[in-house]
Formats: C-alpha cells, sequence, structure tokens
C-alpha cells in the first residue's frame, strides 16, 4: 500500500471516527435539552464539578465567526459531516509539518484528530460571533505601541520575548481562562475543599485556588499574570470573578483595566458548559462572551509535569542567533 492510499484509509477512519463521536455528542446535547440535571455535591454540600475535563472539542472552532458563516452559530448535520471530512483530511495532512521546519514532537502528541464541535465561533455574544471594535483610547494605545516597536525585531531583547515563549503562561501569555485549545494540552483538573476551588490547567502548569468563602479580592496594588480570582456559587454554577491583572498582560489589547467573570455549569455527569465574560470599558466598546464546551476525561488520572525548558536555556540561543543574522547581514553590505 503506498502513502497516498495510507493516507486515504486514516482519514476515512478519522471521518468515521468523528461523526460517530458527533452523533453521541448530539444526543447527550438533546438530551439535556429535555431533562433536567442537578449537580452531585461534596461531603460539605457545595456543586461537585470536579475531576478532568477536557476541551479538545473545542480545537478546530474559529475564535471569531468567520464572514462566509454570518449568522450561522452552529453547522446543520449535513453541513457538520462536510465540515468533519474536510478536518480529518486537513489534520492528516498537516501533521507531519506542525511547528514548523522543526516540527513539533510525533502526532501522538497530537488532540484534535476528534474536534467535533458544531459552532463556528468561540464567540458566544455578541449573536455575529465577533470581538466589539476598540474604543478610541484602545486604538490611541495600540497605536504608540505599534510605534514604539517601529524597527525592532522580536529578538532584539529578553524584553521582546512574550511570556508564553519564557514559559511563564501560556498561549502567548493570555490569561489562562480556557478558550485558546491547541493541538495538545488541552485539560483542566478542578479539585475542590471547604471554601475552594482549585484548578490547574495542563498547559505549563497554571495552577489557581479560588476562595469561594465571601472574601474580598486582595489589594488593588498587587497584580498578578492570572489575576486574582474569587468565586461563589449561584445554584449549580461556580462564578468567578478574576481582576487586578498585571500590565504585562495582554489579551487583546487590554491589560491591567481587565475584568473577566467566568462561569462553570454542569449540566450532566459528562460536561460542564464553561463562558467567560470580558469586561474593559477602556478597552471594548462593550462586554464580550466566549463559551466553551467541558467534557469529562475519565481515562486521566494525572496530569504530568509541563516541563517547558524552551524558557529555560533557549533565551541565549535566540539572541545570540539573531545578533549573528545581524552581522552577517552587515557583512554582506560592506
Amino acid at each position: 500500500m503506498n502513502r497516498r492510499h495510507i493516507r486515504s484509509a486514516v482519514a476515512s477512519l478519522l471521518v468515521a471516527s468523528v461523526c460517530t463521536l458527533t452523533l453521541v455528542h448530539l444526543t447527550a446535547q438533546s438530551r439535556r435539552g429535555t431533562t433536567s440535571y442537578s449537580a452531585p455535591r461534596t461531603a460539605w454540600g457545595d456543586p461537585d464539578i470536579q475531576g478532568f475535563w477536557s476541551y479538545n472539542d473545542d480545537v478546530n472552532t474559529p475564535f471569531e465567526r468567520p464572514g462566509e458563516l454570518s449568522g450561522k452559530v452552529e453547522f446543520g448535520d449535513e453541513e457538520l459531516a462536510a465540515v468533519l471530512e474536510e478536518r480529518a483530511r486537513r489534520n492528516v495532512e498537516r501533521a507531519p509539518t506542525i511547528g514548523g521546519e522543526t516540527g513539533a514532537g510525533p502526532t501522538h502528541w497530537y488532540e484534535f484528530w476528534n474536534a467535533k464541535s458544531t459552532r463556528t465561533s468561540k464567540i458566544i455574544d455578541p449573536p455575529d460571533g465577533r470581538v466589539p471594535p476598540l474604543t478610541v483610547a484602545a486604538r490611541t494605545r495600540a497605536a504608540a505601541q505599534a510605534e514604539a516597536l517601529k524597527g525592532r525585531g522580536p529578538s532584539d531583547s529578553w524584553t521582546d520575548r512574550s511570556l508564553g515563549d519564557r514559559c511563564i503562561v501560556s498561549r502567548g501569555g493570555w490569561p489562562h481562562v480556557i478558550v485558546n485549545a491547541g493541538s495538545y494540552g488541552n485539560i483542566v483538573r478542578i479539585v475542590q475543599s471547604p471554601g475552594f476551588v482549585v484548578i490547574t490547567h495542563e498547559m505549563i502548569h497554571e495552577t489557581r485556588i479560588i476562595p469561594v468563602d465571601g472574601r474580598a479580592h486582595v489589594s488593588q496594588g498587587i497584580r498578578q499574570y492570572l489575576g486574582d480570582s474569587r468565586g461563589h456559587w449561584e445554584g449549580d454554577t461556580l462564578v468567578v470573578e478574576v481582576t487586578n491583572f498585571s500590565d504585562k498582560t495582554d489579551f487583546r489589547g487590554s491589560r491591567e483595566t481587565l475584568r473577566l467573570v467566568e462561569r462553570f455549569s454542569r449540566v450532566d455527569a459528562d460536561s460542564i458548559n464553561y463562558t467567560v465574560t470580558i469586561d474593559d470599558p477602556s478597552t471594548f466598546t462593550k462586554p464580550w462572551t466566549i463559551g466553551v464546551p467541558l467534557q469529562s476525561d475519565r481515562e486521566q488520572t494525572e496530569i504530568f509535569e509541563y516541563a517547558c525548558h524552551e524558557g529555560n536555556y533557549a533565551m541565549r540561543n535566540i539572541l545570540s542567533g539573531a545578533r549573528a543574522d545581524e552581522q552577517a547581514a552587515a557583512t554582506r553590505s560592506r
């Protein structure tokens, strides 16, 4: 069997697997729409949302709704089948080249194969699935930043490298709400104790310890990359307000004035509806909300350490490589 036949067989197998899983997923959605569900309780009486939860289903969902899908919130059955077939074909073709020239490890690392969300955007409000326009102040800040960076390259200084590249926070420096699925690392573990909920992300080992005992936020003078989280229960829903972000955090132009409101609603034994509302009047003309479905991963028993060595030893190589390029260019220009 030649390579073309092998790839065709793999693609067919992936499509069959994805479509089967999608049918199960849609059936579960239908059941949730017609029956009520009461979340189990912890020993001290709080709704129990503990476990390992995956957002792999959302890997292929666009952050914003593409223009050609304007007005369409979800794919219909026939459209979805065609989309899944195209995704399976594209995944098989792109796997060997993920990570650029150097690659990014073996393909069994990748978790996007069975991504099966029916949604056309992660943004669920506004209804058009698009980020609201920036305010005048935000556009002015962005223009000033662009001017300050004019003529600079990403390897001019260690200060030009992202927080993600330096293994401080993940996904390019965004506060790690559950919105930015990648090709791997899309698991969160939730643990509860009286008065606290703890959320650990598989990607770059980020952990938030969230009080749910009514205490106030820390002083405004204390700023953190992941912000300061405070939670409370509204029925079966965990509501978390996150403030006190560092000015080094960058959520699409929003920094220290960013305020997030997350909601974790367990809708059945294997599903949590997660939403996060972004509220920053100094950056966006109105609040906007992202929604991500979380599915229980009962096969997961632990989260292994994410050993992000790039931030430990690659900085010198990146900067020295840039200096060598500059020297070679200067030599050629003589």
